[in-house]
């Protein structure tokens, strides 16, 4: 292949994927406003008329504002790419660092802010506008900046180390760089899934031990019975940021810790919040997260393959408006470059696995839910879910090709249903 054959069937292929997504974004739109003027008839007798229209609002909202965010996406992938500005970032870093190994972690880490500033206004706009307007965002200003602050100082932490390995590694390991930079991911996502609930969690919310006894006492039964060994129980401050209500188990080993959010207790009633939890230990029981954790290895260790063989090539690089100096031999690979350019494409080629991987996650959400019906009486379960969806304003009535695709839950209705019949 040929750079320029290269260019052409990357930008064709970015091209495509990005009309896809508006195609979708539009059918989902259409599909909500058609429904929008009457309640489906499982949810009549819980769901008002004005809830369902604002969770109609609040989903088009959304939706009309990522359909502008995958052009912004586009189009700035693009001029880092093609249009040179990966190129000029490079060259500017390369002026300023003397080795190879520094003059790279410059390059992607310079690239990273400047597309988290270019990206922010998306983010601000999404908290202060959207959110606030539908009445879920409960976070000051100053907050949102103290968040950003920590996380860019959580990711300087945990990622500068670890890039610079990974780059040593692929330019010191000879033609299984890939191999070992995968046996280092591997270990560093366990890392990171050890410490999370006791040393990277707490840095942003407060985590407080569960005092209501009598709930306390009716989840601790249920972890009996379900043989789930946690090392406690504890209530997040979710109200702090937001008015979205969730629940959710963390952390590997002995590590492990059952979360609540404030927000979620205050609208459940005690048997709500058990089959709330007895869903969430469906994940557990029938293994999901360690399903999940290993097709994620898999699926990261034949991207660094395929990675370590389009970096030999000429074309890869020349193709996305990169230039790297030739030996005798042919191209020299330039591995933070590649690094940097792959892993920016990799999204526009992998679209096509969003709907499998999807499915994969409804199918786990289907068998969570059946184990949740097992352990306590289902109509909490559905009760639950009906107010979820009732506080996150999640449409009753979304496109079905576009539910397929994108959602990683089955549609509400499809949901209740399924478990009605168990």
């Amino acid at each position: 292949m040929t750079a320029t054959q290269f260019t052409l069937f990357f930008v064709a292929t970015l091209a495509l994927t990005t009309l896809a997504k508006l195609w979708l974004a539009r059918r989902h739109l259409a599909h909500i406003a058609a429904h929008r003027a009457e309640v489906p008839e499982a949810f009549s007798a819980k769901v008002s008329l004005a809830e369902h229209q604002k969770a109609a609002d609040y989903t088009s909202a959304k939706t009309r504002f990522g359909m502008i965010g995958a052009l912004f996406d586009a189009a700035l992938l693009l001029a880092f790419t093609v249009m040179g500005g990966i190129q000029f970032v490079a060259e500017f870093c390369n002026g300023w660092f003397d080795t190879q190994l520094t003059q790279g972690v410059a390059t992607i880490v310079a690239v990273l802010m400047l597309s988290s500033l270019l990206e922010a206004p998306f983010g601000l706009y999404h908290t202060f506008v959207i959110e606030q307007r539908f009445g879920f965002n409960k976070m000051t200003f100053a907050l949102y900046l103290k968040d950003a602050f920590k996380g860019l100082l959580l990711g300087a932490a945990l990622g500068l180390p670890l890039l610079f390995g990974v780059l040593w590694l692929m330019s010191a390991m000879g033609t299984y760089w890939w191999l070992y930079v995968w046996l280092v991911w591997m270990a560093f996502n366990l890392l990171v899934l050890f410490i999370y609930p006791t040393f990277i969690a707490p840095i942003f919310n407060k985590f407080t031990p569960l005092q209501d006894e009598a709930m306390k006492a009716r989840i601790e039964a249920l972890l009996k019975k379900c043989g789930f060994a946690s090392s406690g129980l504890f209530v997040m401050d979710g109200s702090k940021r937001s008015a979205h209500g969730n629940a959710y188990f963390t952390g590997f080993g002995k590590t492990k810790r059952i979360v609540f959010f404030d927000t979620l207790l205050a609208r459940l009633s005690g048997e709500e919040v058990e089959a709330v939890l007895a869903h969430e230990l469906g994940h557990f029981k029938r293994r999901h997260v360690i399903k999940r954790i290993v097709m994620s290895f898999a699926m990261s260790l034949g991207f660094l393959w395929l990675l370590g063989q389009l970096m030999q090539t000429g074309w890869f690089y020349a193709g996305l408006g990169v230039t790297i100096h030739s030996t005798g031999s042919g191209p020299a690979p330039s591995t933070a470059l590649a690094l940097l350019l792959f892993f920016m494409i990799l999204p526009v080629f992998s679209f096509l696995l969003h709907p499998l991987m999807s499915a994969y996650s409804r199918k786990h959400e289907f068998e969570a839910d059946a184990y949740a019906a097992q352990q306590t009486d289902k109509n909490d379960l559905v009760n639950a879910l009906v107010k979820l969806y009732q506080d996150n304003a999640a449409t009753l009535t979304p496109d079905p090709l576009y539910s397929k695709f994108y959602d990683s839950h089955p549609p509400a209705t499809v949901r209740i249903a399924h478990l009605q019949a168990q």
